[in-house]
């Protein structure tokens, strides 16, 4: 247990020497690589395929292929930028399998 305390303190005396500590860990601009949505900038953790490395990515426009939430933070499509609604049959079976796609649009404006 202390062996494991001592590792963590190391850790974070690292990540706090860093001069810039921003995209380090957290606030990663668009194309740095990630392992989780809650590290980039955008909100998005974007993997083109089970094998290639996630990366930052802006959240998708009206019009784009969105993804619904989904349990690991990492999307094969961007969720919908602020304001847009991601019109997409959400399953159980599709947010296990990363697979709950649609398309963005703007409900405000479907509504007028």
């Amino acid at each position: 247990m202390e062996k494991v305390l001592a590792l963590l303190l190391v850790a974070l005396a690292v990540a706090y020497a860093v001069p810039d500590p921003r995209g380090v860990i957290i606030n990663l601009e668009a194309g740095e690589i990630c392992l989780n949505s809650a590290q980039c900038k955008s909100e998005c953790c974007h993997q083109e395929s089970s094998l290639s490395l996630a990366r930052c990515a802006a959240k998708a426009s009206e019009n784009s292929e969105c993804s619904a939430w989904t349990l690991y933070g990492v999307y094969y499509k961007c969720p919908c930028e602020r304001g847009l609604t991601c019109q997409v049959d959400k399953t159980l079976v599709g947010s296990i399998m990363n697979t709950n796609f649609g398309i963005c649009f703007d409900a405000a404006r479907s509504e007028e």
